[in-house]
């Protein structure tokens, strides 16, 4: 199969990327609104940008049902902070909850039954329940359009970072077995991280003859 991909409409476009694409890690993204009410909606369209400074990204698309952008691009855009809650296995039920696609004065903590844990630098509250969290400040938002499928792109500077210690090892490294983190695949899939294998990099082999 070969595709012209300015002529494929954009929800096959989008079928393939998340068929493609994948596993993809989830972002769970708690802002605030202007009145300070909270939000929080997972974004699998989410990675780390930058380690130098740290900036992690995520991209809300504009919503297929009425045109509009989400709650969560709206609140970054007036607060410009955001936190980026880790999801694990344990609480990916709530995770799915706060998927719903809810009028924006519902707030989801309250609706998929999760405790907020205050940050440290920014305003918008974390996931207690997550074991890992980076708070961060907007860095920049590239628009990619305003129609169905469009979105931004939302890069951030992580300015604080909160680790469970029964998550770490040593200072700087994370237990995959602690954490047991889950990824997003296409359609309604999400797969465990439970089968790794590792490859060793071998340096170049230099024909010295």
């Amino acid at each position: 199969m070969e595709i012209n991909a300015d002529q494929l409409p954009w929800k096959s476009m989008y079928k393939l990327f998340i068929g493609s694409v994948l596993p993809r890690p989830i972002g769970w993204i708690s802002t605030i609104n202007a009145d300070g009410q909270p939000n929080l909606a997972p974004y699998s369209f989410f990675n780390v940008a930058s380690v130098n400074p740290p900036h992690v990204l995520f991209a809300p698309m504009i919503r297929a049902t009425d045109s509009t952008t989400k709650d969560t691009l709206n609140n970054v855009r007036h607060t410009e902070e955001f936190v980026v809650n880790i999801v694990t296995e344990a609480i990916a039920d709530a995770m799915n909850l706060t998927a719903t696609e809810l009028p924006a004065d519902v707030d989801e903590f309250d609706f998929a039954g999760l405790e907020q844990a205050p940050s440290v630098v920014v305003k918008p509250p974390r996931v207690a329940a997550s074991p890992i969290h980076f708070e961060c400040k907007l860095s920049q938002i590239i628009e990619f359009g305003t129609e169905p499928g469009s979105g931004s792109l939302v890069i951030g500077r992580v300015v604080h970072i909160h680790v469970d210690e029964r998550v770490q090892i040593g200072e700087d490294k994370i237990d995959l077995d602690a954490l047991k983190p889950i990824g997003r695949l296409a359609g309604t899939a999400y797969t465990r991280v439970t089968d790794v294998f590792d490859l060793i990099r071998k340096p170049p082999q230099v024909d010295k003859s």
